[in-house]
Protein backbone atom coordinates (compact mmCIF):
# COMPACT_ATOMS: atom_id res chain seq x y z
CA UNK A 1 0.00 0.00 0.00
CA UNK A 2 2.88 2.42 0.35
CA UNK A 3 3.84 1.81 -3.03
CA UNK A 4 0.79 1.39 -5.00
CA UNK A 5 -2.42 3.15 -5.66
CA UNK A 6 -4.58 0.01 -5.58
CA UNK A 7 -3.97 -3.26 -3.85
CA UNK A 8 -6.34 -6.02 -4.81
CA UNK A 9 -6.68 -9.10 -2.07
CA UNK A 10 -7.87 -12.15 -3.94
CA UNK A 11 -8.93 -15.56 -2.00
CA UNK A 12 -11.88 -18.04 -1.31
CA UNK A 13 -15.04 -16.67 0.26
CA UNK A 14 -14.90 -16.91 3.86
CA UNK A 15 -10.88 -16.97 3.78
CA UNK A 16 -10.75 -13.76 5.85
CA UNK A 17 -10.59 -10.85 3.16
CA UNK A 18 -12.82 -8.78 4.33
CA UNK A 19 -11.78 -9.33 8.16
CA UNK A 20 -8.02 -8.09 7.04
CA UNK A 21 -8.70 -5.18 5.28
CA UNK A 22 -10.80 -3.72 8.08
CA UNK A 23 -8.19 -4.16 10.07
CA UNK A 24 -5.71 -3.12 7.81
CA UNK A 25 -8.01 -0.17 7.34
CA UNK A 26 -8.52 0.80 11.24
CA UNK A 27 -4.62 0.95 11.68
CA UNK A 28 -4.22 3.77 9.02
CA UNK A 29 -4.20 7.07 10.44
CA UNK A 30 -6.96 8.16 7.73
CA UNK A 31 -10.41 7.26 7.48
CA UNK A 32 -11.47 4.50 5.58
CA UNK A 33 -14.77 3.32 3.80
CA UNK A 34 -16.31 -0.14 3.01
CA UNK A 35 -18.43 -0.96 0.48
CA UNK A 36 -19.67 -4.12 0.14
CA UNK A 37 -20.90 -4.53 -3.72
CA UNK A 38 -23.46 -7.86 -2.86
CA UNK A 39 -24.99 -4.99 -0.50
CA UNK A 40 -27.91 -3.11 -2.76
CA UNK A 41 -27.22 0.19 -0.34
CA UNK A 42 -23.73 0.10 -0.98
CA UNK A 43 -23.91 -0.70 -4.94
CA UNK A 44 -26.65 2.71 -4.26
CA UNK A 45 -23.52 5.14 -3.55
CA UNK A 46 -22.00 3.94 -6.29
CA UNK A 47 -24.44 4.87 -9.47
CA UNK A 48 -21.97 8.14 -9.81
CA UNK A 49 -18.78 6.12 -9.28
CA UNK A 50 -16.13 8.85 -10.34
CA UNK A 51 -17.87 11.58 -7.51
CA UNK A 52 -18.44 9.32 -5.03
CA UNK A 53 -14.57 8.25 -5.41
CA UNK A 54 -13.54 11.51 -5.60
CA UNK A 55 -15.16 13.04 -2.64
CA UNK A 56 -13.70 10.36 -0.88
CA UNK A 57 -10.27 10.71 -2.20
CA UNK A 58 -8.78 11.45 1.57
CA UNK A 59 -10.04 8.51 2.79
CA UNK A 60 -8.78 5.11 2.10
CA UNK A 61 -11.78 2.98 0.33
CA UNK A 62 -12.45 -0.74 0.75
CA UNK A 63 -14.39 -2.40 -2.34
CA UNK A 64 -14.99 -5.95 -1.48
CA UNK A 65 -16.61 -8.42 -4.24
CA UNK A 66 -15.11 -5.82 -6.94
CA UNK A 67 -15.70 -8.22 -9.68
CA UNK A 68 -19.56 -7.79 -9.71
CA UNK A 69 -19.27 -4.39 -11.39
CA UNK A 70 -16.49 -4.83 -13.99
CA UNK A 71 -17.19 -1.71 -15.47
CA UNK A 72 -15.85 0.10 -12.37
CA UNK A 73 -12.32 -0.88 -13.01
CA UNK A 74 -11.90 2.00 -15.66
CA UNK A 75 -13.94 4.42 -13.39
CA UNK A 76 -10.99 3.65 -10.52
CA UNK A 77 -8.21 4.24 -13.70
CA UNK A 78 -9.45 7.76 -14.08
CA UNK A 79 -9.77 8.53 -10.12
CA UNK A 80 -6.07 7.42 -9.33
CA UNK A 81 -5.11 8.86 -12.67
CA UNK A 82 -6.46 12.37 -11.72
CA UNK A 83 -4.81 12.25 -8.32
CA UNK A 84 -1.82 9.53 -7.67
CA UNK A 85 -0.90 8.87 -4.18
CA UNK A 86 -0.37 5.34 -3.11
CA UNK A 87 -2.59 3.79 -0.63
CA UNK A 88 -5.94 4.81 -1.93
CA UNK A 89 -8.08 1.55 -2.50
CA UNK A 90 -8.15 -2.46 -1.15
CA UNK A 91 -10.20 -4.08 -3.80
CA UNK A 92 -11.20 -7.48 -2.20
CA UNK A 93 -12.05 -10.37 -5.09
CA UNK A 94 -13.00 -13.96 -4.49
CA UNK A 95 -12.53 -14.78 -8.51
CA UNK A 96 -9.19 -14.89 -10.04
CA UNK A 97 -10.16 -14.47 -13.64
CA UNK A 98 -12.40 -11.14 -14.00
CA UNK A 99 -10.22 -9.43 -11.17
CA UNK A 100 -6.91 -10.00 -12.64
CA UNK A 101 -8.57 -9.34 -16.11
CA UNK A 102 -9.88 -6.07 -14.80
CA UNK A 103 -6.66 -5.20 -13.76
CA UNK A 104 -4.58 -6.08 -16.75
CA UNK A 105 -7.21 -4.13 -18.85
CA UNK A 106 -7.49 -1.29 -16.58
CA UNK A 107 -5.43 -1.08 -13.57
CA UNK A 108 -2.13 -2.28 -15.28
CA UNK A 109 0.69 -0.02 -13.67
CA UNK A 110 -1.46 1.41 -10.69
CA UNK A 111 -2.07 -1.98 -8.46
CA UNK A 112 -0.52 -4.87 -6.51
CA UNK A 113 -2.42 -7.85 -6.08
CA UNK A 114 -1.83 -11.06 -3.64
CA UNK A 115 -3.70 -13.78 -2.74
CA UNK A 116 -4.94 -14.53 0.95
CA UNK A 117 -4.93 -18.34 1.27
CA UNK A 118 -6.52 -20.41 4.21
CA UNK A 119 -4.14 -20.53 7.79
CA UNK A 120 -0.98 -22.37 7.28
CA UNK A 121 1.03 -24.24 8.76
CA UNK A 122 3.41 -21.59 10.29
CA UNK A 123 0.50 -19.26 10.73
CA UNK A 124 -0.79 -21.65 13.54
CA UNK A 125 -1.34 -20.66 17.14
CA UNK A 126 -0.07 -22.95 20.11
CA UNK A 127 -3.24 -24.96 20.78
CA UNK A 128 -3.57 -25.87 17.36
CA UNK A 129 -1.82 -29.11 16.37
CA UNK A 130 -0.57 -29.73 13.08
CA UNK A 131 -3.04 -32.90 12.59
CA UNK A 132 -6.25 -30.60 13.60
CA UNK A 133 -4.76 -28.02 11.21
CA UNK A 134 -4.69 -31.17 8.01
CA UNK A 135 -7.70 -32.58 9.56
CA UNK A 136 -10.12 -29.28 9.45
CA UNK A 137 -8.18 -27.12 7.07
CA UNK A 138 -7.24 -23.53 6.90
CA UNK A 139 -10.64 -21.97 6.75
CA UNK A 140 -10.75 -19.62 10.17
CA UNK A 141 -14.55 -20.71 11.42
CA UNK A 142 -13.93 -24.64 11.26
CA UNK A 143 -10.21 -24.31 12.53
CA UNK A 144 -11.57 -22.60 15.44
CA UNK A 145 -15.01 -24.53 15.82
CA UNK A 146 -15.00 -25.91 19.42
CA UNK A 147 -15.61 -29.71 18.09
CA UNK A 148 -14.40 -31.75 14.89
CA UNK A 149 -18.17 -32.01 14.01
CA UNK A 150 -19.12 -28.22 14.21
CA UNK A 151 -16.09 -27.70 12.49
CA UNK A 152 -17.38 -30.19 9.73
CA UNK A 153 -20.62 -28.82 9.80
CA UNK A 154 -19.53 -25.54 8.68
CA UNK A 155 -17.64 -27.14 6.12
CA UNK A 156 -21.25 -29.07 4.91
CA UNK A 157 -22.92 -25.52 4.76
CA UNK A 158 -20.04 -23.25 3.30
CA UNK A 159 -19.78 -26.41 0.50
CA UNK A 160 -23.39 -26.18 -0.53
CA UNK A 161 -23.84 -22.55 -0.46
CA UNK A 162 -20.66 -21.74 -2.80
CA UNK A 163 -21.72 -24.77 -5.00
CA UNK A 164 -25.86 -23.69 -5.26
CA UNK A 165 -25.24 -19.66 -5.57
CA UNK A 166 -22.04 -18.13 -5.02
CA UNK A 167 -20.04 -20.38 -8.29
CA UNK A 168 -22.80 -19.10 -10.53
CA UNK A 169 -23.03 -15.49 -9.21
CA UNK A 170 -19.24 -15.17 -9.65
CA UNK A 171 -18.66 -16.07 -13.06
CA UNK A 172 -21.53 -14.60 -14.45
CA UNK A 173 -22.61 -18.39 -15.53
CA UNK A 174 -25.48 -21.30 -14.88
CA UNK A 175 -23.85 -23.70 -13.73
CA UNK A 176 -25.66 -26.86 -12.35
CA UNK A 177 -25.14 -27.63 -8.55
CA UNK A 178 -25.74 -31.62 -8.90
CA UNK A 179 -23.32 -31.82 -11.64
CA UNK A 180 -20.93 -29.64 -9.80
CA UNK A 181 -21.16 -31.36 -6.94
CA UNK A 182 -20.16 -35.26 -8.70
CA UNK A 183 -17.67 -33.24 -10.17
CA UNK A 184 -15.79 -32.20 -6.74
CA UNK A 185 -16.41 -35.84 -4.82
CA UNK A 186 -14.85 -37.32 -7.63
CA UNK A 187 -11.67 -34.45 -7.60
CA UNK A 188 -11.46 -35.70 -3.65
CA UNK A 189 -11.41 -39.35 -4.70
CA UNK A 190 -8.45 -38.99 -7.53
CA UNK A 191 -7.39 -36.00 -5.39
CA UNK A 192 -3.30 -35.89 -6.37
CA UNK A 193 -4.15 -37.78 -9.37
CA UNK A 194 -2.65 -37.04 -13.15
CA UNK A 195 -5.92 -35.52 -14.47
CA UNK A 196 -7.95 -37.27 -17.36
CA UNK A 197 -10.38 -34.75 -18.85
CA UNK A 198 -11.74 -38.00 -20.73
CA UNK A 199 -11.95 -40.30 -18.45
CA UNK A 200 -13.81 -37.77 -15.98
CA UNK A 201 -16.53 -36.58 -18.78
CA UNK A 202 -17.32 -40.35 -19.53
CA UNK A 203 -18.31 -40.86 -15.94
CA UNK A 204 -20.09 -37.33 -15.69
CA UNK A 205 -21.86 -37.88 -18.78
CA UNK A 206 -21.03 -34.40 -20.53
CA UNK A 207 -18.15 -33.68 -23.04
CA UNK A 208 -15.17 -33.35 -22.00
CA UNK A 209 -14.56 -29.31 -22.86
CA UNK A 210 -17.30 -29.16 -20.30
CA UNK A 211 -15.35 -30.74 -17.45
CA UNK A 212 -11.96 -28.35 -18.17
CA UNK A 213 -14.56 -25.30 -18.11
CA UNK A 214 -16.09 -26.45 -14.62
CA UNK A 215 -12.02 -27.26 -13.16
CA UNK A 216 -11.38 -23.92 -14.66
CA UNK A 217 -14.19 -22.43 -12.30
CA UNK A 218 -13.05 -24.44 -9.53
CA UNK A 219 -9.53 -22.93 -9.24
CA UNK A 220 -10.46 -19.65 -10.42
CA UNK A 221 -12.57 -19.80 -7.14
CA UNK A 222 -9.39 -20.41 -5.52
CA UNK A 223 -11.03 -24.45 -4.27
CA UNK A 224 -8.92 -26.53 -6.66
CA UNK A 225 -5.38 -25.89 -7.40
CA UNK A 226 -3.42 -28.15 -10.63
CA UNK A 227 0.44 -28.73 -10.08
CA UNK A 228 1.66 -28.61 -13.53
CA UNK A 229 4.66 -31.17 -15.00
CA UNK A 230 8.09 -29.91 -15.27
CA UNK A 231 9.55 -30.80 -18.61
CA UNK A 232 12.91 -30.89 -17.82
CA UNK A 233 14.63 -33.72 -20.37
CA UNK A 234 12.66 -33.70 -23.55
CA UNK A 235 14.87 -37.14 -24.65
CA UNK A 236 12.33 -39.20 -21.98
CA UNK A 237 8.51 -39.82 -22.44
CA UNK A 238 7.54 -37.57 -19.53
CA UNK A 239 3.50 -37.34 -18.12
CA UNK A 240 2.57 -34.10 -19.65
CA UNK A 241 -0.88 -33.64 -18.01
CA UNK A 242 -1.24 -31.81 -14.88
CA UNK A 243 -2.01 -33.06 -11.08
CA UNK A 244 -5.22 -32.14 -9.50
CA UNK A 245 -5.78 -31.55 -5.73
CA UNK A 246 -8.23 -30.12 -3.45
CA UNK A 247 -6.66 -27.03 -2.06
CA UNK A 248 -8.03 -27.17 1.47
CA UNK A 249 -7.44 -29.82 3.14
CA UNK A 250 -10.86 -29.59 5.03
CA UNK A 251 -12.78 -29.40 2.27
CA UNK A 252 -11.26 -32.68 0.98
CA UNK A 253 -12.23 -34.51 4.34
CA UNK A 254 -15.71 -33.44 4.17
CA UNK A 255 -16.49 -34.66 0.80
CA UNK A 256 -14.51 -37.96 1.52
CA UNK A 257 -16.31 -38.18 4.95
CA UNK A 258 -13.87 -38.17 6.97
CA UNK A 259 -14.64 -36.34 10.58
CA UNK A 260 -12.07 -37.10 12.35
CA UNK A 261 -8.21 -38.21 13.02
CA UNK A 262 -9.28 -41.65 13.71
CA UNK A 263 -11.03 -42.23 10.53
CA UNK A 264 -8.47 -39.96 8.93
CA UNK A 265 -5.72 -42.37 9.54
CA UNK A 266 -7.61 -45.70 8.42
CA UNK A 267 -9.56 -44.00 5.07
CA UNK A 268 -7.68 -44.56 1.59
CA UNK A 269 -7.67 -40.94 1.32
CA UNK A 270 -4.93 -40.29 3.94
CA UNK A 271 -1.99 -40.67 1.47
CA UNK A 272 -3.41 -37.96 -0.94
CA UNK A 273 -4.78 -36.47 1.98
CA UNK A 274 -1.06 -35.42 3.06
CA UNK A 275 0.27 -35.15 -0.02
CA UNK A 276 -2.45 -32.55 -0.96
CA UNK A 277 -1.54 -30.70 2.46
CA UNK A 278 2.03 -30.82 2.04
CA UNK A 279 1.52 -29.37 -1.37
CA UNK A 280 -0.28 -26.44 -0.10
CA UNK A 281 1.66 -25.64 2.38
CA UNK A 282 5.14 -25.18 0.03
CA UNK A 283 2.56 -23.56 -2.10
CA UNK A 284 1.86 -20.69 0.74
CA UNK A 285 5.44 -20.56 2.12
CA UNK A 286 8.09 -20.57 -1.04
CA UNK A 287 9.92 -18.08 -2.08
CA UNK A 288 7.84 -15.22 -4.42
CA UNK A 289 10.45 -16.29 -7.43
CA UNK A 290 10.19 -19.98 -6.92
CA UNK A 291 7.63 -22.33 -9.19
CA UNK A 292 5.94 -25.49 -7.89
CA UNK A 293 5.96 -28.68 -10.65
CA UNK A 294 5.82 -32.30 -10.20
CA UNK A 295 7.91 -34.97 -12.43
CA UNK A 296 6.94 -38.17 -14.16
CA UNK A 297 8.37 -40.09 -16.93
CA UNK A 298 6.67 -43.02 -18.74
CA UNK A 299 9.28 -45.42 -17.26
CA UNK A 300 8.71 -44.82 -13.77
CA UNK A 301 10.40 -41.44 -12.52
CA UNK A 302 8.91 -39.48 -10.79
CA UNK A 303 8.93 -36.65 -7.85
CA UNK A 304 6.08 -35.08 -6.22
CA UNK A 305 7.50 -31.62 -5.90
CA UNK A 306 10.06 -29.78 -8.42
CA UNK A 307 11.25 -26.48 -6.87
CA UNK A 308 11.77 -24.21 -10.01
CA UNK A 309 13.63 -20.84 -10.23
CA UNK A 310 14.61 -18.81 -13.57
CA UNK A 311 13.35 -22.30 -15.31
CA UNK A 312 16.18 -24.29 -13.35
CA UNK A 313 15.41 -27.12 -10.90
CA UNK A 314 16.54 -26.31 -7.58
CA UNK A 315 15.23 -28.82 -5.11
CA UNK A 316 12.98 -32.24 -5.51
CA UNK A 317 10.50 -32.88 -2.61
CA UNK A 318 8.77 -36.58 -2.37
CA UNK A 319 6.06 -37.00 0.26
CA UNK A 320 5.47 -39.80 2.17
CA UNK A 321 2.95 -40.66 4.82
CA UNK A 322 5.54 -43.29 6.41
CA UNK A 323 8.01 -41.85 9.33
CA UNK A 324 10.47 -44.48 8.08
CA UNK A 325 10.43 -44.23 4.28
CA UNK A 326 11.93 -45.96 1.65
CA UNK A 327 13.16 -44.40 -1.04
CA UNK A 328 11.93 -45.94 -4.48
CA UNK A 329 14.00 -46.56 -7.67
CA UNK A 330 11.56 -43.79 -9.08
CA UNK A 331 12.35 -41.59 -6.68
CA UNK A 332 16.29 -41.59 -6.93
CA UNK A 333 15.96 -41.75 -11.13
CA UNK A 334 14.01 -38.91 -10.65
CA UNK A 335 16.51 -36.90 -8.54
CA UNK A 336 19.27 -38.55 -11.17
CA UNK A 337 17.13 -36.82 -13.68
CA UNK A 338 17.42 -32.84 -11.90
CA UNK A 339 20.65 -33.46 -11.76
CA UNK A 340 20.81 -30.99 -8.43
CA UNK A 341 22.11 -31.98 -4.97
CA UNK A 342 18.69 -30.87 -2.74
CA UNK A 343 16.65 -33.51 -2.45
CA UNK A 344 13.98 -33.92 0.42
CA UNK A 345 11.70 -36.17 1.55
CA UNK A 346 9.40 -34.86 3.64
CA UNK A 347 7.14 -36.80 6.07
CA UNK A 348 4.97 -36.48 8.90
CA UNK A 349 7.03 -36.50 12.39
CA UNK A 350 10.91 -37.45 12.17
CA UNK A 351 13.98 -35.96 13.42
CA UNK A 352 15.55 -34.98 10.34
CA UNK A 353 18.79 -36.78 8.83
CA UNK A 354 20.76 -37.80 5.25
CA UNK A 355 20.60 -41.00 3.82
CA UNK A 356 23.92 -42.75 2.11
CA UNK A 357 22.15 -41.40 -0.98
CA UNK A 358 22.23 -37.66 0.08
CA UNK A 359 18.23 -37.35 0.78
CA UNK A 360 17.25 -35.54 3.50
CA UNK A 361 14.56 -37.18 5.23
CA UNK A 362 12.52 -34.19 7.27
CA UNK A 363 9.06 -33.21 8.69
CA UNK A 364 7.04 -30.99 7.12
CA UNK A 365 7.72 -28.03 9.56
CA UNK A 366 11.52 -28.39 9.73
CA UNK A 367 11.28 -28.06 5.50
CA UNK A 368 9.21 -25.45 5.97
CA UNK A 369 11.45 -23.34 8.26
CA UNK A 370 15.12 -24.77 7.78
CA UNK A 371 14.93 -25.13 4.15
CA UNK A 372 12.56 -23.84 1.71
CA UNK A 373 13.71 -20.24 2.67
CA UNK A 374 16.79 -20.86 1.24
CA UNK A 375 16.27 -22.41 -1.80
Amino acid sequence: MRDSPAVAILGSRQVGKTTLAKQIGAAQKKQSIYLDLENPLDVRKLADPFTFLNDNKDKLVIIDEVQTIPSLYSVLRAVIDADRKNGRFILLGSASPELVKGVAESLAGRIYYRELSPVNLLELPENISRNKHWLRGGFPSPLLARTDNAAFEWMSSFARSYIERDLSALFGVSLTSNLLTRLLSMLAHINGGVWNAEMMARSLGISAPTVNRYVDFLEAAFLVHRLQPFYYNTKKRLVKAPKVYIRDSGLLHHLSHVHSMNSLKGHPVVGSSWEGYVVEQIKEQKPANTSLFYYRTQAGAECDIVLVKANQPVACVEIKMNNAPVISKGNLQSFADMQIQKNFIVVPDVDEYKTKDGVIICNIHTFLTKYLPKL
